[in-house]
């Protein structure tokens, strides 16, 4: 029997919807509506692209969009001064850095140089210790879509066997903590237990997959648990193809869901910047 596809965009339309109605109150109460800032340094097509959707999903849910275009010799002192004056300016309830950055710029530092309320990636320090400790206020995009499609399962993740592969501070790292906080029996794997052999070993044993190495096919459809839920993070261009890491078809006869690539974790991720966005918009307004 065929895993069950997990497509994101239905359940992102369904939580776009819920967005849009409580802007549209806050809006009726306070006067204003959030303002979500983001900084491309330099040119990159890929990042060209996820820029354009984040534009239509603000502009459908009601959210001001500022495009701010810096170029690519921006110093790093440079776009911490740029992140600074954002970090003040009081219309501006978010800010996000587009990826990838120049090789000249840190790109794990330059995260804590926005402050944390205004932090809608969730990559702060302060934003990531507050994962740790079960209390997150705004978590990575990338993870809270992954979360998303394992709960539209249904399935309870108490003490479920759960295996992540890759250990990104964008998807690896936050989703093994994110699982632990429901209580799933967690692993993270890397290149080091590939380099050791162990890999098969892990996968074979996790009734939920989370793969976000960027390597196709890397996961071998036979070593899927009979009955897993997959989710695929992985995008990879092989010929005209956009595949994932996982060999979508032989896990796909083994899982009881899987996510398709394209269609699975993407439209969610935008999703859930909206909702960082929005609730990033409700800490900086709790008082009022």
């Amino acid at each position: 029997m065929a895993a069950i596809l997990l497509e994101g965009k239905p359940i992102a339309e369904k939580i776009k919807l819920e967005i849009k109605a409580e802007i549209e109150n806050l809006k009726n109460r306070l006067k204003a509506i959030p303002t979500l800032a983001t900084i491309q340094v330099g040119e990159n097509p890929s990042a060209a692209v996820y820029l354009k959707s984040q534009k239509k999903n603000a502009k459908d849910i009601g959210i001001e969009f500022q495009e701010h275009c810096l170029p690519g010799a921006t110093s790093e002192k440079e776009l911490i001064a740029y992140l600074e004056k954002l970090n003040k300016d009081k219309a501006v309830t978010g800010i996000l850095l587009q990826l990838p950055l120049p090789a000249h710029i840190n790109s794990k530092e330059i995260h804590s140089y926005i402050v944390p309320i205004k932090d809608v990636e969730g990559m702060h320090p302060e934003n990531v210790g507050q994962v740790m400790f079960g209390k997150m206020r705004i978590g990575s995009c990338t993870a809270l879509a992954v979360m998303e499609l394992i709960k539209s399962t249904g399935v309870d993740l108490y003490g479920k066997e759960a295996v992540i592969v890759g250990h990104s501070e964008i998807v690896g790292k936050p989703v093994s903590l994110l699982l632990l906080d429901k209580f799933a029996t967690t692993t993270v794997c890397q290149i080091a237990t590939g380099q050791r052999g162990y890999l098969p070993t892990h996968v074979k044993r996790a009734e939920i997959l989370v793969v976000a190495v960027g390597r196709p096919g890397i996961i071998q459809g036979e070593w899927v648990k009979e009955g897993a839920i997959v989710i695929d993070v992985g995008i990879n261009k092989v010929g005209d193809k956009i595949v994932g890491d996982v060999e979508f078809e032989k896990a796909s006869a083994r899982a009881s869901f899987i996510t398709p690539v394209p269609g699975g974790v993407g439209p969610l991720t935008v999703t859930m910047l909206m909702r960082n966005t929005l609730e990033a918009f409700k800490l900086q307004h709790a008082k009022t």
